[in-house]
């Protein structure tokens, strides 16, 4: 049984940090064996327009490893995002997994650091060929391929929206995809998750990250194919790309679809607006 905490000051100080520029993948993800798998997943502001990282901060973030779900949810958020890097660059190196990660957990988390000068170990990049369907998070063109310190990335979203959705017939949110596969996933009106008690928001942050890891363990042999891969620049260096800001860029994006010669910055914490 997983054990969820919540990750006090105290407990993460001292934190080395990776100096790694790009993560080396696990060993297993070249087979079928099961690598070490994380779930993570974040919960935002609801008293705002949660969906926009311009005005919502983060309120709890989850990750989910193999014997414990860790939960930040300090009411700093500047500090809550630096723990949760420093966590996360001393994890054994595996496969972060998150339920549409590409298109909104990731560039918020990028955003919400940079709009208070927190480096984190993350790095994006903009891949035209990902579709985003609701629409692009505010600020951004589209979803990314990304990396943490020495873990890879995997959108579990993009590999059951490939084929269980359509098959099934059912919803390509992460409660229905959990439902069907057997678990039981806590469930609240995440529009008004301001009204929940900081415990219950920490059960249901903790059970997202929890039942996304938990979906990839199950269907790895096949899911492995959608872990994230990392294009090299010319030094054998990541290509730690953030896309342009705002759509006056948009003729970054090649129209050939092209990753690699897309026009754009590496993440730097900028001053916020």
């Amino acid at each position: 049984m997983l054990e969820v905490s919540r990750v006090s000051p105290v407990e993460d100080r001292g934190v080395l940090r990776s100096a790694a520029r790009r993560p080396s993948p696990p060993a297993a993800t070249a087979g079928t064996a099961l690598p070490v798998v994380y779930g993570l997943d974040i919960e935002t502001d609801t008293t705002v327009d949660g969906l926009d990282p311009r005005v919502a901060r983060i309120v709890a973030v989850a990750v989910a490893g193999p014997t414990e779900v860790k939960v930040f949810d300090d009411a700093d958020e500047p500090r809550l995002l630096d723990r949760l890097d420093g966590y996360i660059a001393a994890a054994e190196p595996g496969v972060i997994t998150t339920w549409n990660g590409a298109a909104f957990d990731l560039p918020f988390l990028a955003d919400r650091a940079r709009r208070h000068c927190v480096p984190l170990g993350l790095e994006l990049w903009l891949d035209p060929g990902l579709r985003v369907r609701a629409g692009a998070l505010p600020g951004h063109l589209g979803a990314y391929r990304a990396t943490w310190h020495r873990h890879v990335h995997l959108d579990a979203y993009r590999v059951f929206r490939a084929d269980v959705v359509p098959a099934l017939g059912v919803s390509g949110g992460l409660k229905a995809i959990a439902r069907v596969c057997g678990l039981t996933p806590i469930e609240v009106r995440t529009e008004a998750l301001h009204e929940l008690s900081a415990e219950q928001i920490r059960a249901y942050v903790a059970s997202d990250a929890r039942c996304t890891r938990e979906l990839i363990r199950r269907r790895w042999p096949s899911a492995q194919a959608a872990v994230d891969q990392v294009p090299l620049l010319a030094d054998g260096a990541s290509a730690g790309w953030q896309q342009p800001r705002g759509p006056e860029h948009a003729e970054a994006i090649p129209q050939d679809g092209s990753v690699r010669r897309a026009r754009a910055r590496r993440i730097r914490p900028a001053p916020p607006p």
